[in-house]
């Protein structure tokens, strides 16, 4: 049985802003991955990295944008099995906002530590917690 990985995170930001770091490629660039060369928030769109020869490639489509609510990708590797559904959903609460991430079918995914459910766990710690959350909160993306 799949357990999704679920974590939230508060910002002291409106809901317009978070949503502008979520589907504006240069936002993305600087708390996703620098390496994303094209981006477009239209559902099937195939997102672009640069090829840095890393040995795990990601391979993402846009699976889900529902303007000011929720967006999603898949999140799959070249060359390796499993494929998981990434969902942001955003939630204003006053001036502020809370962001949920779900992440699906993680068990998907090679038994490999890379794979590692821990791994993502840390990731969304450092994406959202950290990155995302000095992009809005620092006046970096208004």
């Amino acid at each position: 049985m799949s357990t999704p990985l679920i974590k939230e995170f508060t910002y002291n930001a409106p809901i317009e802003k978070v949503w502008r770091a979520l589907t504006v490629q240069d936002s993305l660039k600087k708390w996703y991955f620098p390496q994303l060369q094209k981006f477009e928030p239209i559902v099937g769109f195939k997102f672009e990295f640069d090829d840095d020869s890393a040995e795990y490639q990601k391979e993402w489509i846009v699976t889900k944008v529902a303007e000011g609510k929720t967006f999603a990708h898949s999140w799959a590797y070249k060359g390796y099995s499993g494929i998981s559904e990434v969902i942001f959903d955003l939630f204003a609460e006053g001036n502020k906002t809370r962001l949920r991430v779900t992440q699906t079918d993680l068990e998907s995914f090679p038994n490999d530590r890379h794979f590692a459910r821990e791994r993502f766990e840390w990731g969304w710690d450092n994406l959202l917690g950290q990155n995302l959350k000095h992009l809005l909160e620092d006046g970096n993306n208004s």
